[in-house]
């Protein structure tokens, strides 16, 4: 478990290896991950960890320790970061705290961040911060570099009451003034749907449903769509069936795939998207996750994992993201919380650099 020190000793320790990998970051060029009509197979992927991968934590990670792993994810090569959730903390607590974590995190070249609105108040709170210091003698730090905002709905009435306590019809019509209004404020707009295979409350899930909301998304003028499949019960199958309704209203370019691993389906369903069209994933670095509004469901897909199948693919383009830094900060974040990552391939490269230190040792020794 998060121990009482721990934001202090991890952040001491971090800052140091932060400082160091810092200056050999700033002399490279990484590339912007974003679809590409001119790559149409460059895959990008959204790193939902800091946000949707701790927020249903039961123990308050201190903000120092949530703006390092979105350094050390940044560093990592990852170049689109959702950084946190402006909600109130009486619902969502592990979120408290989001504008500290803004203001700690480093700038890093080509890297973007958004954070999650769910209403006008979230919203007001992130125009607040982003808003620089009139006073000609303000010497204060510039706005932290959050370039869009992601609003959220559901797929059926039964989660969208116990996730927002109002119908479908209610958010939609709650969140398109959200939409507006950040527009107007120079930020992109992107929409999530929540259970778009399942509800754990109402079972199965009607593709047109998903396919009407999707369009309301899109119409209230959100530039991607990512439909979730909050319970995890999706499979190669159903996604496609999904997908294939989807895209009837929604142009298959701007719509996003964000697979929780319950049933360890994520990655199969990732690569079924891929074959149908899409080209956007969310993933959370060592799979970390759960909706505290979908009982039994577990992480998101692990980032390691998602990167570890394309990058073995010739026809995908990942861009210029280590796979080795990304399994350490896996490990990192996991230890943090008390328990091992769930990633896959971060645990095989963990105990493969394991084992190769402890060659090195043995030979060492024998010297």
């Amino acid at each position: 478990m998060l121990s009482p020190s721990a934001g202090s000793s991890y952040t001491r320790v971090l800052r140091s290896t932060l400082k160091t990998s810092l200056k050999s970051f700033s002399t490279s060029k990484p590339i912007l991950s974003t679809a590409s009509s001119i790559n149409p197979n460059f895959v990008k992927i959204v790193e939902v960890g800091p946000r949707d991968g701790l927020q249903n934590e039961p123990r308050p990670i201190p903000p120092p320790i949530k703006a390092e792993l979105i350094n050390r994810l940044a560093i990592a090569g990852l170049r689109n970061i959702e950084a946190g959730s402006f909600v109130s903390p009486k619902w969502v607590p592990q979120m408290a705290g989001t504008a500290e974590v803004l203001s700690l995190i480093d700038i890093f070249p080509k890297t973007g961040y958004s954070v999650l609105v769910p209403n006008q108040k979230g919203l007001d709170d992130l125009l607040e911060l982003l808003s620089p210091s009139t006073s000609p003698n303000s010497h204060a730090k510039p706005p932290p570099p959050v370039t869009e905002v992601a609003i959220f709905t559901s797929a059926t009435d039964a989660f969208s009451l116990a996730n927002t306590n109002i119908p479908i019809s209610g958010s939609l019509e709650r969140l398109a003034p959200v939409a507006r209004r950040a527009l107007d404020a120079g930020l992109k707009v992107r929409g999530y749907v929540s259970v778009v295979v399942t509800c754990p409350y109402s079972g199965r899930v009607d593709p047109r449903r998903v396919r009407d909301v999707s369009r309301e998304l899109v119409e209230m003028g959100c530039y991607e769509v990512s439909l979730g499949d909050t319970t995890g019960a999706g499979t190669p199958a159903s996604i496609r069936g999904m997908l294939e309704e989807v895209a009837k209203e929604v142009d298959v370019g701007i719509l996003a795939g964000h697979f929780h691993d319950t049933n360890g389906t994520a990655t199969a369903n990732i690569l079924t998207a891929l074959d149908f069209g899409l080209r956007t994933f969310d993933a959370s670095v060592g799979g970390l996750g759960g909706c505290p509004y979908s009982p039994g469901a577990t992480g998101n897909v692990a980032t390691e994992d998602v990167f570890y199948a394309l990058t073995g693919d010739s026809r995908w383009d990942v861009g210029p993201v280590d796979l080795v830094q990304l399994a350490e900060i896996g490990g990192w974040i996991s230890g943090v919380l008390g328990r091992e990552t769930t990633s896959r391939a971060g645990k095989a490269l963990l105990a493969r650099r394991k084992g190769e230190e402890e060659r090195k040792r043995k030979e060492g020794a024998k010297l």
